[in-house]
């Protein structure tokens, strides 16, 4: 006789009549597009899980119970969230992608009285689906947590530290160039200077579209959000491992960034840092010459 193969729904039904005989675990929500019906989740979804549990290190720290739900590939432990929260991320056969975050059951009450982690926040306004709730807590939070967010705009400050930040690492990278470190500097090319990129396109965004347009967290879905013309020009903003690549990169990063922020700046009202940018710039370029 063959074997089953393993699905996502039958994850989700063994996981669920698990944790409902454990006595530590009080509440089980599903997140994300695999809680929606509205929009099926396509077949490069994950499974999202949150757990509220009384003794959340016992099962951070252990695996043995994942072995449960389906035959493990491999599994590890890693920060979810604002870093406050735990999951445990396992692969099964077949290559589902399976994760189980923790929260230890104390902070609904505080999240209830004050404010959901932005990122639990979003993730529940994608989609949530309460599996079993054995306190009838949980059902109040996603009630909350599915509100949609309002974006607060930064301030006139954090806009102009967010670029400052990154004319000063372009400067910094062009240096870690000259000196031959070119992990470090490609590093701080395609990660660093790219994830403030990524923030002042999101700015960018909500600055054109509305405070309410969705830009996603992290850089999801970024190539839809994002504006086309930033979209088409990242694909030479990412370099090889070489120098002369990652010089280009730089460079072609340092372009993108300063229309992109250049109409952030215009679109809050802010004013663009124009002598930062310049001074910044020519280092760069002089250091490129010279290399």
């Amino acid at each position: 006789m063959a074997e089953v193969e393993l699905t996502f729904e039958q994850i989700i039904r063994k996981f669920s009549e698990w944790a409902k005989n454990q006595t530590n675990i009080r509440s089980v929500i599903i997140i994300g597009s695999r809680a929606r019906t509205d929009h099926p989740a396509d077949e490069w979804a994950d499974l999202d899980f949150v757990v509220f549990a009384d003794d959340v290190p016992a099962y951070i720290s252990q695996d043995s119970w994942v072995k449960n739900f389906g035959n493990v590939v491999l599994t590890f432990v890693e920060p979810a969230a604002d870093g406050s929260i735990m999951e445990r991320r396992v692969m099964y056969e077949n290559g589902l992608d399976v994760d189980f975050a923790f929260i230890p059951l104390e902070m609904i009450s505080q999240m209830l009285e004050n404010v959901i982690p932005s990122e639990l926040h979003n993730a529940f306004s994608r989609g949530a689906k309460v599996l079993f709730d054995k306190d009838g807590l949980v059902a109040q939070l996603v009630k909350k947590g599915i509100k949609k967010p309002v974006f607060k705009p930064p301030s006139k400050e954090e806009f102009l530290n967010c670029v400052s930040d990154f004319w000063f690492h372009a400067v910094w990278t062009a240096k870690h160039l000259r000196r031959g470190e070119l992990w470090w500097a490609k590093s701080a090319c395609d990660d660093h200077l790219k994830s403030i990129l990524r923030k002042m396109l999101e700015w960018q965004a909500r600055a054109k579209k509305g405070r309410n347009y969705d830009t996603w967290l992290r850089g999801r879905f970024l190539e839809q959000w994002a504006d086309p013309k930033a979209v088409q020009e990242l694909i030479a903003a990412f370099a090889h491992y070489d120098k002369k690549d990652v010089w280009q990169a730089l460079i072609n990063t340092m372009d993108i960034l300063r229309w992109v922020a250049k109409e952030t700046a215009q679109g809050f009202g802010y004013p663009y840092p124009t002598d930062a940018d310049k001074y910044a710039t020519a280092l760069v370029l002089q250091f490129q010459l010279e290399r």
